[in-house]
């Protein structure tokens, strides 16, 4: 007996139900469900509630989670209230959802019928609910927007955050939401009178951060933020509705999601108080315009062959390489944060220490391994502890059958079996826990012992082979099958004449979890 599974999510009509004082759906159909399991003597080991509204199996983590234990064969079957909870999203998901279930041979467990993906009837019938979950799905949607739609045209807000410098309230004797100004509301208007008057948004940026200032999100002011205020109609009063909609791309065979501009969105009269007047707007924006460097076209070629690997050792950021300029005259590696003290270097230098500190490295490495050994005292004692938790989970298992027979023996009252239920439910889920983390034990045991087998011909290679490579991308794969992070420090920068001095301090993580510093 392997146990069951229970799934509850929320519909846009509970939710709407919900608003109307139907109670928490959740807790509702979890009553249903587990009333069913009781009545069919189903051990549920593990309950699923999925909290977020998503379209999609991307969009919902719980039932990504579900889908890899049905994989796993975890379960005899999982109940629902409807199959349609199960996938209501296009029919890529839906066909996924019955794949998966079908393959493990898993059954979906509903109030009204117990769908057996062993049965061609079933399966048929399953496909058929999903269709017709689909449809319904479709026409509540279109429902939805029209609404939205209405609701924008009448100048409400119907976003779920309000912009920066605004607060989203209830219309009093209406329906709907729109906007308040705040105190950020000041803010807005030194952003825009500040932009006015000659300063950019770095500039802007740098004097909100020093005037204590906050954005909505943590960290400090940024070019991007400030621009988007600029450009943003909301504060001369509009409402702008479907600026940056979600365009779905196929790419590598996978649906990729991007934000792109929609230059005939939805533009109307708010019935906010705006905090801009429309003539200093216009005059920003064609100031932007004006100001707006010609695009050029990026290159396709990596320049810096630390990509990915290096961060800052003093404040984590990405460091990223800048150029060869007037002043500088190698490319030099810098740290990304404008408020961070962390001086930059030549790349070149960094490059040296690095290929000098592998080959040190590598030489007392090979002294202390040897060949590479048989598996080890470790993996035996998991394997063994593997065996000792299956035992456990299949005394488990004969406890639940028992603890139903005494119910139907009168044994047990129905309180009394719930509860016993209930615990012997929660010590298969630990055990079923425990066994997959011991199972991840021991592939990453093993993932290590190839690594180590690995690391040698890979640190061979990339110290002998490394300035033969012309391109940063041949240099930054070849540094990525040894290392997998780099942290760079440079407190006092370099006086003239001695620009090659390579005072700063690396350190090296390799693909083995072995640290190297260099100072």
């Amino acid at each position: 007996m392997s146990g069951y599974a229970m799934y509850l999510r929320k519909s846009r009509a509970d939710l709407e139900a919900e608003a109307h004082g139907q109670g928490e759906t959740l807790l509702r159909h979890e009553n249903i469900l587990t009333e069913l399991a009781r009545n069919m003597r189903l051990p549920v080991t593990d309950i699923f509630r999925e909290i977020v509204s998503g379209e999609t199996i991307d969009d919902r983590p719980e039932v990504q989670k579900l889908l890899r234990n049905v994989e796993k064969r975890q379960y005899d079957g999982v109940l629902v209230v409807d199959v349609d909870r199960l996938a209501r999203g296009d029919t890529v998901d839906q066909g996924v959802i019955a794949r998966t279930f079908k393959l493990s041979d898993t059954k979906i467990i509903t109030p009204k019928k117990v769908y057996d993906p062993a049965s061609e009837f079933d399966e048929e019938y399953f496909e058929f609910e999903l269709f017709m979950a689909r449809r319904e799905y479709k026409v509540i949607s279109r429902r939805i927007q029209r609404g939205r739609l209405a609701s924008v045209r009448d100048g409400k807000f119907i976003g779920s955050t309000s912009p920066y410098g605004y607060d989203k309230v209830k219309i009093q004797g209406g329906k709907g939401y729109t906007l308040v100004p705040n105190s950020e509301s000041e803010t807005v208007k030194k952003i825009f009178e500040m932009y006015l008057h000659g300063s950019g948004a770095s500039v802007i940026a740098a004097a909100l951060d020093n005037s204590g200032a906050t954005p909505r999100s943590d960290g400090n002011w940024s070019k991007a933020t400030v621009r988007d205020i600029l450009a943003n109609p909301v504060y001369i009063g509009k409402i702008r509705w479907s600026y940056r909609p979600d365009v779905k791309t196929i790419e590598n065979g996978a649906v990729q999601k991007r934000r792109v501009k929609n230059e005939t969105c939805i533009l109307v009269d708010g019935l906010h108080e705006p905090i801009i007047s429309v003539s200093d707007f216009e005059k920003a924006q064609t100031m932007a315009v004006s100001n707006r460097k010609p695009p050029v076209k990026a290159s396709t070629v990596l320049q810096n062959p630390f990509t990915g690997l290096m961060y800052c050792g003093k404040c984590g950021s990405k460091m990223t390489r800048l150029g060869k300029n007037k002043r500088n005259k190698y490319d030099t590696i810098k740290c990304t944060n404008r408020y961070c003290d962390c001086v930059s270097a030549p790349i070149f230098l960094v490059e040296e220490l690095i290929i000098e500190a592998l080959e040190k490295w590598l030489k007392r490495y090979k002294v202390q391994t040897g060949k590479v050994e048989e598996p080890t005292t470790a993996t035996v004692e998991l394997k063994r502890k593997k065996a000792e938790i299956n035992e456990k989970i299949a005394k488990v298992d004969k406890q639940i059958t028992s603890a139903y027979d005494l119910l139907e023996q009168g044994v047990y009252s129905v309180e009394v079996f719930s509860e016993r239920s209930r615990l012997l439910s929660g010590r298969k889920k630990e055990l079923s826990e425990a066994l997959e983390k011991t199972d991840n034990d021991i592939k990453a045991l093993e993932d290590s012992r190839l690594l180590r087998e690995q690391i040698v011909p890979a640190t061979e290679k990339l110290v002998t082979g490394y300035y033969d490579c012309a391109a940063a991308e041949e240099k930054n794969a070849l540094l990525k099958t040894v290392l997998t992070r780099i942290e760079y420090s440079k407190d006092i920068p370099n006086r003239r004449g001695n620009l090659d001095n390579a005072n700063f301090t690396l350190k090296l993580y390799t693909v083995i979890s072995e640290e190297i510093l260099i100072s």
